[in-house]
């Protein structure tokens, strides 16, 4: 397994929590109730798993090394695409926190918030994800040398390997949310 394949191996995960988030949204929707520890936890994963684990490895380890030797298409699908997404999905979230807040603190009407800004962000990530694995992936190991490729490999597997801990802890939360929210 190489650096990219680990990046869209990852994928696999944040997808399974994307369907996730969506049935909690749809449990909300059909009975009104909600699990504030439950969208606690969805909302963790994201942050500590997707964004900082897996987007950390994508911006600083494959992107920053498109956007230095790929010219202006590397430049423009990584900064007005890629990353601008990713800051899209972090917005997405933020908000979805301040929703779930109002509607804890009694505001009926942020639910209509929390539903808003959670199938956005699974829309989103579903759709980013579908780019990076088929096209974006696709050009890196196409245009990229095979130096800068290997480099990639180790400092993704170098960071891993520190970092496991999170992968681990954030797989095992994805699996009790699943066995809730999907099984």
């Amino acid at each position: 397994m190489d650096g990219i394949e680990l990046l869209i191996e990852e994928h696999k995960y944040v997808k399974r929590m994307l369907l996730v988030i969506r049935k909690a949204c749809f449990k909300l929707v059909e009975d009104g109730q909600i699990n504030y520890d439950d969208f606690k936890s969805m909302i963790n994963f994201v942050k500590n798993f997707a964004d900082n684990h897996h987007h950390k490895k994508e911006e600083i380890f494959l992107f920053n090394k498109m956007v230095e030797n790929l010219g202006e298409t590397g430049k423009n699908i990584i900064t007005h695409g890629m990353l601008v997404e990713h800051d899209l999905g972090r917005n997405y979230i933020r908000n979805l926190e301040l929703a779930l807040n109002q509607l804890k603190s009694g505001n009926k009407e942020a639910k209509l918030d929390v539903v808003a800004n959670a199938i956005s962000y699974t829309t989103l990530l579903e759709n980013h994800i579908h780019k990076e694995d088929n096209v974006i992936f696709t050009y890196a190991m196409r245009t990229l040398d095979e130096k800068l490729l290997k480099s990639i490999d180790k400092e993704c597997f170098e960071y891993e390997e520190k970092n496991s801990i999170t992968r681990e802890e954030n797989i095992g939360i994805l699996n009790n949310l699943e066995e809730k929210y999907i099984k």
